[in-house]
């Protein structure tokens, strides 16, 4: 009998260890890219890109928006999933579940210089 409050003692200094702040500048541009791809809003979602993610073209943009915003207004829930470091960029991954129950996706959202270098949404 008390080997279960023991074991529960150590699960929770475990999950407390592991607990992890997202970074305010991931999160903050990651929600601006989400809400222009909700409200199809190409300025907003290339206005902090670097020059070769400002090339996206508006056709692209529209085109991605159209497969996602529907399932993104009827809701949705964001996971920070970690950061990785990738030469020179500041890569983060996010887990996106869907209300409607269909497949999650995985966002990595790539910061260099503090300009969005890279945006995808698998």
């Amino acid at each position: 009998m008390r080997a279960i409050p023991f074991l529960c003692a150590i699960f929770l200094s475990a999950s407390t260890a592991f607990a992890v702040d997202v970074p305010s500048p991931a999160k903050n541009t990651s929600d601006k890219l989400v809400s222009a791809l909700v409200h199809n809003d190409y300025d907003a979602f290339i206005a902090d890109g670097d020059t070769a993610f400002k090339g996206l073209k508006k056709e692209q943009f529209e085109a991605v928006c159209k497969q996602l915003s529907t399932r993104f207004k009827a809701g949705h829930e964001v996971t920070w999933l970690g950061e990785l470091k990738q030469k020179g960029y500041s890569v983060s991954l996010w887990k996106f579940t869907f209300k409607d129950g269909g497949d999650d996706l995985l966002g990595t959202l790539s910061i260099k210089d503090g300009k969005v270098a890279g945006y995808w949404i698998k």
